[in-house]
């Protein structure tokens, strides 16, 4: 496989670490087809990294130290108390050991890695893509609306949860698989730390991951390291949406900062207001309304990874709910698995099929994780008012019954 040709179909952390996968596994010429213009690194919103799997990645040259991020160690789950003024009543504590990450630098961190010698092109859409035996062929418009027509011995689809690569994947298949809308939407939001009072600061120590949870639904807040310096305000609450909701959800879509309704700012203030406890209400109210999108909750993963010089990594290949605190995580793990086939095979088809194998079924370990947790914390929550510590780590303890809760251990 050396000399071969790859490109990779989108440059988000997904794209940039099926880059370096294939540089290490002996790409001869690497090429990354990203749509967006310029910089990837402006977009600030927080995920988080169990220890166990960051251990693992780093280990393997995929995280390291030199990417900022925050220690937190524990979760406390918080309910509405009969005065609703304050930070509302605590109903258990858990262990949390993730490390909290801002996806741009992130993003930008994992750019750099990139060997000099790989091509990274942004705004370049893939118009039409047609794959054989032998190879790719990629027809694409640039910046300009300059065309070019080019082959390439494999694809990787790390274009996202709309991938064009996954259409050709599933071609032919009996059934061609489709995300399905999950019946409720998350709402995000991220801000500088600076915009909380001093009072209201110390009340929420650096370390802590809140889950603030109410009937049919729960908020998520913790904070992750800013873009230059300091600590950003991550959160995201997940919830049904408003009843006249004009908006078709069938096909997979999001609403970035700016393009909210009336409707869903009023809907997301009123949860605020009357849901959530007046600490957490008033923090989700310091979001301005450019820093506030929503994102419809899909769940899909396509039954297979590989086929002919076809691949698919991150959320091209599934789409979880976020509630299994392993997306990034899951990409990453597909970038290891490519490079280990890459590795240990000395063809394309030997590679392709050994990373089918092992990341089609962790898909969807995955999806079903992502299903249940949302049943539990969404869509028949349970009567949380009478909760307290043990009562609530045996309801976890259901709820993530199939294990795999911040992304399931790396293969040896």
């Amino acid at each position: 496989m050396r000399g071969d040709r790859v490109v990779v179909v989108g440059g988000s952390v997904a794209g940039c670490a099926a880059a370096l996968a294939a540089h290490r596994g002996g790409a001869g010429e690497i090429v990354v087809l990203e749509r967006t213009p310029g910089q990837l690194a402006e977009r600030g919103v927080g995920l988080a990294v169990h220890n166990e799997r960051y251990d693992e990645l780093r280990s393997v040259g995929y995280l390291d130290s030199q990417m900022p991020w925050i220690q937190l160690t524990r979760r406390r789950w918080y309910v509405r108390d009969e005065g609703g003024a304050g930070l509302g009543r605590v109903i258990g504590e858990m262990p949390f050991p993730f490390r909290s990450y801002n996806w741009g630098p992130l993003w930008k961190e994992l750019r750099r890695r990139i060997p000099g010698a790989v091509e990274f092109r942004t705004g370049t859409t893939v118009d039409a893509l047609q794959h054989g035996a032998d190879g790719v062929e990629l027809r694409t418009t640039g910046v300009g609306g300059s065309n070019r027509t080019e082959v390439f011995d494999l694809a990787i689809g790390a274009d996202g949860y709309r991938s064009l690569v996954r259409t050709e994947v599933c071609a032919g298949l009996a059934a061609a698989p489709r995300p399905e809308y999950a019946g409720y939407l998350a709402w995000r939001g991220a801000f500088p730390l600076s915009r909380m009072t001093a009072a209201d600061q110390r009340l929420w120590d650096v370390e802590e991951c809140a889950y603030i949870v109410f009937p049919g639904g729960h908020v998520i807040v913790y904070r992750i390291p800013g873009s230059t310096g300091g600590h950003r305000v991550n959160w995201v609450l997940y919830t049904a949406p408003p009843p006249d909701l004009e908006l078709s959800l069938d096909t997979p879509t999001s609403l970035p900062p700016g393009t909210l309704t009336d409707a869903l700012h009023s809907h997301i203030a009123a949860v605020a207001a009357q849901s959530l406890p007046g600490y957490w209400g008033r923090l989700v109210g310091l979001t301005t309304p450019d820093e506030l999108f929503v994102q419809p909750l899909y769940d899909f993963t396509a039954p297979r990874y590989a086929i002919g010089r076809l691949l698919l990594a991150g959320d091209a290949a599934t789409v979880a709910r976020p509630h299994t605190g392993a997306g990034a995580v899951k990409a990453l793990q597909d970038a290891t698995a490519l490079e280990s086939a890459l590795r240990s095979t000395s063809d394309w088809t030997g590679a392709l099929r050994a990373y089918d194998s092992e990341r089609t079924a962790a898909g969807r370990a995955m999806v079903r994780l992502g299903r249940r947790l949302g049943h539990a914390l969404v869509e028949a929550t349970p009567d949380w008012g009478s909760m307290d510590g043990p009562t609530l780590d045996a309801w976890w303890q259901r709820a993530a019954a199939d294990g795999g809760f911040g992304g399931r251990a790396l293969k040896p």
